[in-house]
């Protein structure tokens, strides 16, 4: 049978998915989709699923590939904006079962193109939940069972990166500065934990925005800053900028300071772009 590394068991596990009523799709996502996996990177599969999906038959599907039987955590059992899954280990590789309800799918590849978007509060995203991402996940995932065609006619709806959405992302940079000035007043009390939850959120936006300057999709904050050194612009060492940024934020008024200083002379994308 191979492994689940193996394209052709992925297809497998996939078709047997969508024999299960209620899954339409299933793709891969991640950084495995993306090229940029590690040999230790989980595999993610997205299960794009009807609101009447049999999820205990998905189970029963997943506890065939492990040693142990498989639970799926059903609708906001992990937050309101992840609709659920498991979490598995196949032949030692850790397997992400991720659920996607498609009329919700839908709906935010509709406000991306239209350049609209918000965050989320979401457990696991420190930054919240992007709820574009759903966009971003059909446009760079890789459909391993689409009878319907429901990924492809999805994905060309976002596909390019929208214009409206690259606007919007960028315009929405006004506030980092806001933030940073919050940011200052903590420093005056030696609020660590507040001028570093500020300090990091304007970073974070910041990388969303050259990310959209790209025309490149993010779908979750991990490697969101190290990843704007491979986009395809001169982001003016950002990433590197960044990192020695937030390396030491410091305790003391003078320290903290400095940092909300240094974050505020991070290279930014050109907001002139989204007028």
């Amino acid at each position: 049978m191979g492994t689940v590394l193996d394209d052709d068991f992925l297809h497998l596990m996939a078709a047997e998915l969508c024999r299960v009523r209620g899954v339409q799709a299933v793709a891969l996502g991640g950084s495995r989709a993306r090229g940029t996996h590690r040999p230790d990177s989980d595999v993610d599969l997205g299960l794009y699923i009807e609101a009447d999906a049999d999820l205990d038959a998905v189970a029963h599907v997943a506890s065939a590939w492990t040693v142990e039987p498989v639970t799926i955590a059903g609708r906001g059992g992990w937050g309101p904006w992840v609709e659920g899954g498991a979490w598995l280990v196949v032949d030692g590789v850790p397997v992400d079962l991720i659920l996607r309800d498609i009329d919700r799918v839908r709906e935010q590849c509709a406000r991306a193109a239209r350049g609209e978007f918000a965050f989320h509060v979401q457990p696991g995203h420190p930054l919240g939940f992007l709820d574009v991402a759903y966009a971003g996940e059909v446009a760079t995932g890789v459909p391993l069972c689409d009878p319907t065609g429901l990924l492809d006619e999805l994905a060309r709806s976002v596909t390019p990166y929208p214009s409206a959405l690259r606007a919007a992302v960028l315009e929405n940079l006004w506030q980092v500065d806001f933030l940073l000035n919050g940011a200052a007043k903590g420093a005056k009390a030696e609020d660590v934990a507040y001028v570093t939850l500020c300090a990091t959120t304007a970073t974070m936006l910041l990388a969303h925005g050259w990310h959209a300057a790209a025309g490149e999709w993010v779908t979750n904050e991990k490697g969101l800053v190290p990843r704007v050194a491979r986009l395809d612009l001169d982001s003016g060492d950002f990433s590197a900028a960044a990192s020695a940024a937030l390396a030491s934020v410091g305790s003391s008024t003078d320290e903290l300071l400095a940092t909300i200083d240094a974050v505020r002379a991070l290279p930014r994308p050109d907001v002139s772009r989204s007028r």
